[in-house]
C-alpha cells in the first residue's frame, strides 16, 4: 500500500483543482438568481455561510480555536477589517457577474497576483527583482490600454483584485486558521446581513420565501457554494507547494474568461484582446521569475544541508 504521505500531494492537487474550478464556475450559479439584488444575494450568503461553518467547526469540535483570536484586540481589528474587504469583493463581483460584466471579473483575479506583488513592495519594502517589475509594467500597460480604449478606468477588475489583495494581506496577518477566521468574518457580516433580509421580508420586497421555491433552494445554497471551494482549498493548500498553489489560481479567471466570451457572448474586441494579452504576459513572466527563483532557493538550501 501507498503511504498516505506519498498520497497527500494528489489528494491536495485534487482539491485545490476542484476548488478553482468550482470558483471559475460561480458565474454560472449567480446568472441563476439574477432577478435578485445583489445586495440580497451577499447577505444571503453570509448568513447561510455562517450557519454551515457553524456545523463544521461543531463536528470537528474547533470552537476552542476559532474563538481563541478574540482576546486579542489585534485579531480583532484586523478580522473586522477583512469582514469588510471580502463583504465588498463579494458584492462587486456578484454585481458585476450579474449585470454581465464576466470578463471584468476575470481580468480582475488575474490582475490580483500583480497586486500582490505590488503591495508587498509598497507596504512591505519588498525588493522587486527586474523580472517582476518588467511584469508589473505589463499589467500596467494592459489597464492603460483599456482606459486608452474605452475613457474610463477597468473599475470593477481593479477594485476586485484590489479589495482580494488587502483582504488576503490582513488573513496573512491575522493570528487565525482559515475555517475558523471565515466563520468569525461571516460573524462580524451577519448582524448587519440578518438585518436586511429581515427588513426586506417585513417589507414584502424579499426574493426570499416571498417568491419562488426553487429561488429558496438557490439562496440557501449561496452558503455551500461558498464554503465548498474555501475548504478544498484548506485542504489543498496543506498539502501542496504554494507554487502549485500560485498557479493553479489561474483557472478560475481562466474559466470565467471562457464563460464571459463562449457563454454569455459578452462584447470582446481588438483591444480587449490587446489588454488581456498583456496582463497575460505580466502573469507568464512573473510566474516564470518566480518559478527561477524557488528552484535557486531549493538548490541553496540543499547545498547548505549537504554540507552541514
Amino acid at each position: 500500500m501507498t503511504p498516505r504521505s506519498e498520497k497527500d500531494p494528489i489528494y491536495g492537487f485534487i482539491a485545490a483543482l476542484s476548488a478553482f474550478t468550482l470558483w471559475g464556475l460561480l458565474p454560472i450559479y449567480w446568472k441563476q438568481i439574477q432577478t435578485v439584488a445583489p445586495l440580497e444575494i451577499l447577505c444571503h450568503r453570509i448568513v447561510w455561510l455562517l450557519l454551515i461553518l457553524g456545523a463544521i467547526l461543531t463536528f470537528k469540535k474547533r470552537w476552542a480555536e476559532t474563538f481563541a483570536p478574540l482576546r486579542s484586540f489585534r485579531n480583532v481589528g484586523i478580522l473586522v477589517l477583512s469582514s469588510l474587504c471580502i463583504g465588498s469583493n463579494w458584492l462587486i463581483y456578484v454585481w458585476a457577474v450579474n449585470t454581465n460584466h464576466v470578463l471584468a471579473t476575470s481580468l480582475g483575479y488575474y490582475i490580483n497576483p500583480l497586486v500582490n506583488v505590488l503591495i508587498g513592495f509598497i507596504i512591505f519594502r519588498e525588493r522587486l527583482s527586474p523580472m517582476q517589475c518588467v511584469a508589473l509594467g505589463l499589467a500596467s500597460l494592459g489597464v492603460i490600454n483599456s482606459i486608452a480604449n474605452y475613457g474610463e478606468v477597468p473599475w470593477i477588475s481593479l477594485a476586485l483584485a484590489i479589495s482580494f489583495a488587502f483582504y488576503g494581506l490582513l488573513r496573512k496577518i491575522a493570528a487565525v486558521e482559515s475555517l475558523p477566521g471565515l466563520f468569525l468574518e461571516a460573524m462580524v457580516l451577519t448582524p448587519a446581513a440578518l438585518t436586511y433580509i429581515l427588513i426586506l421580508q417585513s417589507q414584502g420586497e424579499s426574493a426570499f420565501v416571498l417568491n419562488d421555491l426553487s429561488t429558496d433552494f438557490l439562496l440557501v445554497g449561496t452558503g455551500v457554494v461558498t464554503a465548498l471551494p474555501l475548504i478544498g482549498f484548506a485542504f489543498g493548500a496543506r498539502r501542496l507547494r504554494l507554487m502549485t498553489l500560485g498557479i493553479l489560481q489561474y483557472a478560475a479567471p481562466s474559466i470565467a474568461f471562457i464563460l464571459g466570451v463562449f457563454l454569455y457572448h459578452e462584447p470582446f474586441g481588438a483591444a480587449d484582446m490587446l489588454t488581456f494579452c498583456l496582463i497575460w504576459s505580466g502573469l507568464i513572466v512573473y510566474t516564470g521569475d518566480s518559478l527561477k527563483t524557488m528552484r535557486h532557493h531549493r538548490q541553496t538550501l540543499s547545498k547548505k544541508n549537504q554540507s552541514l
